[in-house]
């Protein structure tokens, strides 16, 4: 008989406030912070400490590596690890657009002016242009030799361009609508890490791994005409010279020349500059707690500023003359006029020191709280602590420039989750890390109380779940009263980090481990407190056990017989734990024993190893009934589900596995961290399995009704591997060309070609693929049915129709066609995944659909697919299509249709662009304002710009 597993799911992930592989950024009013956290995206309430919503997805297991907010300040551009984009909604949580074209993680996202494209750089050194209206990528472009870091529109000033910095020390400049890089400039001796632009696109700055803020300014008519051919600019210049002579004796001048260097405090790395929207201050952010401000200086301000210089310099001049009057001035050079350097127009003038190291920081968008007369600057800093600082900046208080406004920080641990225990109820969980203990609610992921401790190594709550006993690295037993949420005692216990306690299955003690070579042995006892005048729960030590080396690991078995202790020389010494006489002794591992556990009859009993093996004994007669390559790395926890004989393992290699070790058989594993998985924790019957990770996350999985086979799961991972394989196996030859190449990687074009399609393959692309190809199957059949069912009905005229497929059957309309059929599946293909879901189809599957495509331009069936569709085949097939002569009267036919289509569907835009304008215009009359560009679509004669005039 087949045996049956229940699923487990991941049910709540918390203890994360801001992960540190991305930005963090305001929304639109301030109030809110938008925030990684690992795989999903974090709101939270600034003023409050609260998450508001969180943005998840359950297909994305990929952790977020950017975040970019839209002009239209609703929608939010979200970049993952895996090379995949989303699109979020801020007000409905929701994502409908999903972008797939990198191949490796997105390290930056910015929308054009209008909110209208994307542009999204990676860590595979390609840049992509997405159209967010048609939710498809238009156009990959290749250049740079190392990853992409930061990357800007310019559309002003007559431009179409994007200018991109990468670590290869390279700024490249490409227009938009040749697609072709127009200048490429060496900007750092190093890896360029930030590029920022000013409001009027007139001013650039560039920081890199060397420390330097570089100012550059950029000539747009110069950029402007890098590809005209009649135009004054022939090419890009690699020098500081403005101009230098090419070949043939032709001039090529620059469009982007070097200012000038901003001062920093910080000596470290620059990471993020960013230009308040305002436009009248510059932020700067290295890899160290400093933020520094910089003001732009006002056309008044710059002159004061320059007669400032110039009384110095006569003040300086009067002095000397002073001091020396005997002597002639005529040999002395003559001083130069002062003259405004860069750090006199753009000054630093604050700075902000955070409590931890500084991962991003954005600008308030709305310089004012609502309500209050409060107008300076707020700065989000999200640390790479896991919290949140916001700042206020007023540079015009010269006693307190900036100022701590709040900090976010309760929600989760500023470092690793070393250790976790559940309460005996499974309603609370303890949580342990370098500094602090933390009490949280299971069921409201709320953390309850904060207290601090010390390097918490293991914990577990006391009988009656009021009290929690940690055991630190500096070798101390710390006693914690839930009740007062304060630390009642601390002991002693151990010369070395207690790496292991556990309570006495009579819950009358516990016993401690420790690197010191030492079990300890202690009961729980009551004294009294003077200061909190009564009594009190303490921990009396009653006996200590010396062993030979040191001691990783603790436990008994719950019938309390038998006490196992694991060692550092890789063995477990079983002993009795009445008399500790020796009974057994394991070995057989290769590295020492990090973590073991004893099933709930005292049966087995299962190590886990850093040599990446799980083995599972007989405590009978210490006998190894199986030892399983568990990990990729060391096992860290093991832990048995109580009353049976499943097991649950976490490893560095950021997995929880879930084992059945009668049959020694993987049932199914549990993904989702981002690190090392440290601590783990199982309910009392296995309802609730906790797991706490270096990447500072908790995370909780629970036990579904879903039922499983072991054969159906191995089926599942077997097609998760085949998908990847082929997935590589499609991309092999579209390789990187940067750094992350691969030897001997190729690709399918040359590498001087600066362009290439957007998207790549991906499983759903696939997937897409293989249902539209069953529908062209399933169109076919019918097909070829109704036109043998039409010849026999000449005939007999009394013959039924045939019976239709059952797959038109199921969508419940019986009347529909198999152009109609195949239309509904079409529909369902995301946009930006039907190109690659097209190339999938093979030739006879591309002649059906364009059998296909005649009916419903015909019919006039979802135009923007039909032309889309025809477009990508056309693209991809036209060389097979010109040369196939049984396709000629089909692509007649469907030219007229398109014809007929497109003229329809061009008529109907420019009469609703006119109702528009008509609307407009009525609107305005209503208002009595009439300007220049509103005079047109009215219709009434303009006046001066801007005048208003009443209408009679």
């Amino acid at each position: 008989m087949v045996k049956l597993y229940l699923r487990y799911r991941l049910a709540n992930t918390f203890g994360l406030v801001a992960s540190g592989n991305s930005n963090a950024c305001f929304s639109a009013d301030g109030k809110h912070a938008v925030t990684p956290m690992l795989e999903n995206v974090g709101v939270y309430d600034v003023k409050k400490g609260e998450l508001s919503s969180e943005w998840r997805d359950e297909d994305s297991k990929a952790e977020v590596t950017c975040i970019s907010r839209a002009p239209d300040n609703v929608s939010y551009a979200v970049g993952y690890n895996d090379g995949s984009i989303r699109i979020w909604d801020f007000q409905t949580s929701n994502t409908a657009i999903t972008f797939n074209g990198h191949k490796s993680a997105v390290t930056c996202l910015v929308y054009n002016a209008d909110g209208t494209k994307l542009v999204s750089g990676s860590k595979d050194t390609d840049l992509i242009v997405w159209d967010i209206v048609a939710e498809e990528g238009l156009y990959r472009l290749r250049g740079h030799k190392d990853q992409i870091t930061s990357v800007k529109f310019l559309s002003q000033n007559g431009l179409d361009h994007v200018v991109s910095a990468s670590k290869d020390s390279l700024l490249k400049f490409w227009d938009l609508q040749t697609q072709h890089c127009v200048e490429t400039i060496i900007a750092h001796r190093g890896e360029v890490w930030s590029l920022e632009v000013t409001p009027d696109e007139k001013l650039m700055f560039t920081g890199a791994a060397d420390g330097e803020i570089r100012v550059w300014k950029i000539d747009s008519d110069m950029l402007r005409a890098k590809l005209d051919p009649s135009g004054t600019a022939i090419g890009g210049s690699w020098n500081d010279d403005e101009d230098q002579a090419g070949e043939e004796g032709l001039i090529t001048k620059k469009a982007v020349i070097h200012y000038g260097k901003l001062e920093r405090q910080s000596k470290e790395r620059v990471i993020t500059l960013k230009v308040h929207p305002g436009g009248e201050y510059l932020g700067s952010q290295g890899a160290d707690r400093l933020v520094e401000l910089y003001k732009f200086r006002t056309p008044e301000e710059l002159k004061k500023r320059l007669n400032r210089l110039k009384k110095r310099q006569k003040e300086k001049k009067a002095e000397k003359k002073t001091k020396k009057p005997d002597t002639m001035d005529v040999d002395e050079p003559q001083e130069d006029e002062p003259v405004l350097t860069v750090t006199d127009e753009i000054p630093r003038v604050a700075h902000i020191r955070c409590a931890a190291k500084v991962r991003s920081f954005d600008f308030a968008p709305s310089t004012k709280h609502r309500g209050s007369k409060d107008s300076s600057l707020q700065i989000l800093c999200a640390l790479t602590n896991n919290s949140l600082e916001v700042h206020a900046a007023d540079i015009e208080n010269k006693e307190q420039p900036t100022r701590l406004v709040t900090t976010l920080e309760m929600p989760g641990h500023r470092s690793d989750v070393r250790t976790l225990a559940l309460s005996s109820d499974d309603q609370m969980l303890v949580t342990g890390s370098q500094a602090s203990i933390k009490i949280w609610n299971i069921h409201s992921r709320q953390c309850a109380q904060t207290m601090d401790s010390g390097y918490a190594l293991c914990c577990e709550f006391l009988p009656g779940d009021q009290h929690v006993v940690v055991g630190t690295k500096t070798g101390e037993l710390q006693l914690f009263d839930l009740a007062r949420g304060t630390m009642i005692e601390e002991i002693k216990a151990h010369d070395g980090p207690v790496w292991s306690l556990q309570v006495h299955p009579d819950r009358k003690g516990l016993t401690t481990g420790s690197q010191d070579k030492e079990v300890r042995f202690w009961d729980l006892g009551m004294v009294r407190d003077e200061d909190l005048g009564g009594q009190r729960l303490t921990l009396v030590h009653t006996r200590t056990l010396k062993m030979s080396d040191d001691v990783l690991c603790v436990r008994y078995s719950p019938d309390g017989r038998l006490l196992a202790v694991a060692l550092l020389d890789s063995t477990v010494k079983v002993l009795y734990a009445d008399t500790l006489k020796f009974s057994l002794s394991l070995y057989g591992h290769k590295l020492p024993v990090m973590s073991m556990d004893i099933s709930s009859d005292s049966s087995l009993i299962v190590t886990g190893s850093a040599d990446k093996t799980v083995k599972i004994w007989g405590l009978d007669f210490g006998d190894c009934h199986k030892s399983i390559f568990a990990h990729q790395d060391s096992v860290m926890c093991t832990r048995f589900v109580w009353g049976t004989h499943y097991l649950f393992t976490a490893g560095k290699d950021r997995m929880v596995k879930y084992w059945d070790t009668d049959k020694f058989e993987s049932i199914m594993q549990l993904k989702g961290h981002c690190g090392e998985v440290w601590a783990l924790a199982v309910g009392k019957y296995g309802n609730v399995v906790v797991s706490g990770s270096h990447d500072r996350s908790i995370r909780v999985w629970e036990k579904t009704d879903d039922q499983f086979t072991l054969e159906e799961e191995r089926e599942k991972e077997l097609e998760e591997t085949y998908e990847a394989q082929a997935l590589a196996d499609a991309d092999k030859f579209d390789a990187p060309i940067g750094s992350g190449a691969e030897e001997g990687a190729m690709r399918a074009e040359d590498n001087n070609d600066e362009t290439g399609a957007a998207g790549k393959k991906t499983g759903e692309t696939l997937k897409a693929g293989e249902r539209l190809l069953e529908a062209l199957e399933v169109y076919e059949e019918d097909r070829r049915n109704l036109t043998v069912w039409k010849r026999l009905k000449e005939k007999t005229p009394e013959l039924p129709m045939p019976q239709r497929s059952p797959f038109i059957v199921a969508t419940g309309k019986t009347d529909i066609s198999g152009e109609g059929y195949v239309l509904g599946v079409a529909s369902k293909i995301r946009a930006g995944d039907l190109e690659q879901a097209l190339v999938v189809l093979p030739f006879n599957g591309i002649i059906s659909l364009l059998r296909c495509l005649v009916v419903w331009a015909e019919m006039r069936w979802n135009p923007l697919l039909t032309l889309r569709t025809l477009t990508h085949i056309l693209h991809t097939h036209y060389s097979q299509l010109q040369v196939t002569r049984s396709l000629h009267a089909t692509l007649r036919r469907l030219m007229r249709a398109v014809s007929r289509l497109v003229k329809n569907e061009r008529d109907a835009l420019g009469f609703s662009l006119a109702g528009l304008k008509h609307l407009r215009g009525r609107q305005l009359q209503e208002i009595g304002f009439v300007g220049e560009e509103e005079d047109e679509a009215s219709g009434w004669v303009p006046g001066a710009k801007g005048e208003k005039r009443k209408r009679n």
